[in-house]
């Protein structure tokens, strides 16, 4: 039992890292590139929160788009729990053909950022503000729109309600409460916990949390903070994603209170991201965008023009 309540904690605060060498992202060690007959480039640098923390980020643009003043705009991308920026490759691959840029960063506990824990958007938020700011202050930006996985749609969502200035989201598979998350996984594990003690359970596992990483859970909880929020935002959620189901984005049946249209992706395959819904050159293997105490590997396929499945993917669509 004592095993399993572990298990359940790191998958909050310490899940797989993904540690690499920087010589493996877009570019390389001469930090160049081709995206097409486009040639783009990588510019490194170090950010540090207010922890005095390193954040490590990675800002790609296309070598010869040119503006009236000179400014691009940009997507901050925001990856999952146990990703890295080496998931913002996708976004690269699609963006920066339309003149817009991408800035990717290692959240503090993930990638080759300082810090140990993972906080599934409680301290990552405050990453996101320093990044953020950073891009308004150096100039050179013109407008910036944040595209989130799981976790990184999570601290979208709750950056979002402190700057009404972003043009818009995209928001990959977020979660409404981590407090119902995390009782939908005690009940998903089928530990013996009789159903009137899940409560206590879940103020066990916050006390535990708290202890280990020094996050509250019971603040990440976007549904809470983004009622009066009008920036723009698209949700995508995999109908087959067994860890974060479709209702914490109310996808088809508005269970988790979003007040959004639906709009449907016809050809996607089961647990893609938005990304590669969109057709976007993603075809290796890779996990989970949440990893669960038992991690499974997801496989996905690029869509294609005249796909006959039913469909599996939706996007929400704010009015």
């Amino acid at each position: 039992m004592a095993g399993i309540w572990d298990q359940l904690v790191d998958a909050i605060c310490r899940p797989p890292r993904d540690v690499y060498n920087p010589a493996e992202l877009l570019g390389g060690n001469s930090h160049a590139f081709m995206v097409g007959n486009m040639e783009a480039s990588r510019i490194d640098y170090e950010l540090k929160n207010n922890a005095g923390q390193q954040i490590m980020v990675s800002h790609y643009l296309p070598m010869n788009a040119h503006t009236r003043d000179d400014k691009l705009p940009v997507v901050v991308y925001c990856h999952c729990n146990s990703g890295s920026r080496r998931d913002a490759e996708e976004a690269v691959w699609h963006l920066l053909p339309c003149g817009v840029g991408v800035v990717a960063l290692d959240f503090t506990g993930s990638g080759l950022s300082d810090g140990k824990w993972v906080t599934l958007g409680a301290r990552e938020v405050d990453d996101q503000a320093v990044v953020v700011h950073h891009l308004r202050t150096q100039g050179g930006v013109s407008s910036i729109a944040l595209w989130g996985r799981s976790m990184g749609a999570v601290t979208a969502l709750l950056y979002s309600a402190r700057d009404p200035d972003i043009a818009g989201m995209v928001l990959d598979s977020p979660f409404s409460r981590l407090t119902d998350l995390m009782l939908e996984i005690v009940v998903s594990q089928r530990l013996p916990i009789p159903k009137v003690m899940l409560k206590l359970a879940l103020k066990l596992m916050r006390a535990s949390v708290k202890r280990k990483a020094g996050a509250d859970i019971s603040t990440v909880a976007p549904l809470d903070v983004v009622g009066c929020s009008l920036i723009p935002a698209m949700f995508g959620h995999g109908r087959e994603d067994s860890f974060i189901g479709m209702h914490h984005t109310g996808v088809g049946s508005c269970q988790a209170g979003w007040s959004f249209g639906v709009c449907t992706l016809q050809q996607c395959t089961a647990g893609a991201s938005v990304a590669a819904c969109a057709d976007l050159p993603v075809q290796a293997e890779r996990k989970s965008c949440f990893t669960p105490p038992s991690e499974t590997g997801v496989k996905l396929k690029t869509a294609t023009q005249n796909s006959s499945q039913a469909p599996n993917t939706e996007i929400r669509c704010l009015r």
